[in-house]
């Protein structure tokens, strides 16, 4: 899973936009990004934060500046130290796939900042908030809370690969605020691509992206899929 790697298997898989969302971390996102440079496809950076209630968040920015800024906060309440024996390395990689650093922060676990705290970091920093895999028995909102909390501004919720969209939508049709999409949750290669999102809108970018999420100004969400 090192950036040329990723790049190249979306490039296979006929993707115009990939998001870079490891566990409370972005660090391997701008290598990505730069990975991607002339091929077309668009990386977007961002994480997937896991609350104190353990439930998954997935931040999508405009900028890595911005994913710095929220990276930073969630270090800052991140307990722990990573077992690299026990967990595995956790490797900071460059844009040629070499690797520039191993981090030692306990990525595996749940951040100090509860559901409502996650969500507004994000939105503070101008991301895009999605309420990841809600359609698991683990990790997701539904999952670990069973509801959505009152005031929670999530942009969309993702279902799995696991969930085709016509039961998704069955089942989360109440959810009539929020986007649905669907995304691959790729923790390996092979993985790149097994379910997507189709999204109409002038080109592929952060702020199109956004309104696509609101179906604003004619952008919107076609609809979601995944490989048989």
């Amino acid at each position: 899973m090192t950036p040329r790697a990723i790049v190249r298997s979306a490039i296979r898989k006929g993707l115009s936009m990939i998001g870079i969302c490891d566990h409370n971390s972005s660090r391997n996102s701008e290598a990505t990004i730069r990975a991607a440079e002339g091929t077309g496809i668009v990386v977007i950076p961002g994480l997937e934060i896991t609350s104190s209630e353990e439930v998954h968040i997935l931040g999508l920015f405009p900028s890595m500046k911005e994913a710095q800024l929220v990276q930073d906060h969630v270090y800052g309440h991140l307990p722990g130290v990573n077992d690299e024996e026990a967990i595995g390395y956790q490797v900071v990689v460059d844009e040629f796939d070499m690797v520039d650093d191993l981090d030692q922060a306990l990525l595996i676990g749940a951040t100090t900042l509860n559901i409502q705290k996650v969500v507004n970091l994000i939105r503070d920093h101008h991301g895009i908030a999605v309420a990841s895999h809600v359609d698991r028995s683990g990790f997701g909102l539904f999952s670990q809370l069973g509801f959505i909390p009152d005031g929670l501004q999530l942009d969309a919720l993702e279902i799995s690969k696991l969930t085709d969209s016509d039961s998704a939508r069955e089942k989360f049709s109440q959810c009539t605020d929020y986007a649905l999409i669907s995304s691959s949750d790729a923790h390996s290669l092979a993985d790149v691509g097994t379910a997507f999102t189709e999204v109409e809108m002038s080109e592929a970018s952060f702020d199109e992206l956004r309104l696509a999420f609101k179906s604003s100004h004619g952008r919107r969400i076609v609809r979601t899929c995944r490989l048989a």
